[in-house]
């Protein structure tokens, strides 16, 4: 299959984030993607670090207004877009002033974890679902980047697994050295359970940790690529030991050419099982 769509799920992303190697690859894979003539959207959050005025921000009225219930509460999804000219990219936001106008990341002034940081990835995750639902948009490659992007194979495996946008999609989960100590409050596993998760579907969620939570992403994905150098060894040998196809890490001059040479087998083996 020459054309398919790819979805980017990205943590964080250049020029809209400090300059990191995640933030490099979620700038610059989907524009090589794009110039190969694939069709992307790219997603990310709107932390409040993300200067609206300087890059142009604006809210998409018609994909915003959604409620999303999280621990019994309403959480309105915003969802704004900005445009990097240069690259004729767009890039979609996930939005929401209970979790994102802060002005920081995952720490708080006084460097200590977000105690929110699970409900807010969980909002990300189901927001930009849902808004990829409003579009209309079946993507055959989804690639999620980082831990916040993580439970994103979780609720598209679970929750909405029986929605016909994502019946042949497959899931690439990049690993990367973004581990955190935090452990996530008790309530945890309440806040994932959604129509459509039972007890087994939250097996590796129990330990509330990055750990887990990675390993469920492992779990609910159909590849694995390396992003890193250094990636938590546990983790790293329970990606090895799924025996699901595996990218080693690239050299930031190759890894565009290897990664689309990667997605091309991955759409080739889904058009092989529905023949």
């Amino acid at each position: 299959m020459s054309k398919y769509k790819v979805l980017f799920v990205a943590q964080e992303m250049v020029p809209y984030m400090s300059d990191s190697i995640m933030g490099q690859i979620c700038r610059n894979l989907p524009q090589g993607i794009q110039e190969k003539c694939r069709e992307i959207r790219t997603f990310m959050p709107r932390f409040g670090c993300v200067n609206e005025r300087r890059n142009q921000l604006h809210e998409v009225i018609r994909l915003s207004g959604m409620n999303l219930i999280i621990d019994d509460s309403d959480h309105p999804l915003i969802i704004k877009v900005a445009s990097i000219q240069a690259a004729r990219l767009q890039i979609y936001f996930i939005d929401n002033d209970d979790y994102f106008q802060r002005k920081c990341v995952f720490t708080d002034k006084n460097n200590e974890f977000c105690a929110d940081n699970d409900e807010r990835a969980i909002f990300y995750a189901r927001g930009v679902i849902e808004t990829v639902k409003k579009l209309g948009w079946s993507p055959e490659i989804i690639h999620i980047h980082g831990w916040f992007s993580s439970l994103v194979p979780f609720f598209v495996r679970t929750t909405f697994r029986d929605n016909p946008l994502f019946t042949d999609t497959k899931i690439v989960c990049s690993l990367y050295d973004d581990d955190f100590d935090h452990v996530f409050s008790n309530s945890f596993l309440k806040k994932l359970k959604h129509e459509g998760v039972n007890e087994k579907d939250l097996k590796q969620y129990k330990t509330s940790d990055y750990v887990g939570i990675m390993k469920g992403a492992i779990d609910f994905s159909d590849a694995i690529i390396i992003g890193a150098e250094n990636i938590n060894p546990e983790l790293l040998a329970y990606a090895k030991k799924s025996n699901k196809p595996m990218l080693e890490m690239q050299s930031m001059d190759n890894y565009i050419a290897a990664y689309s040479e990667f997605y091309d087998e991955l759409v080739d083996e889904l058009v092989n099982e529905n023949a």
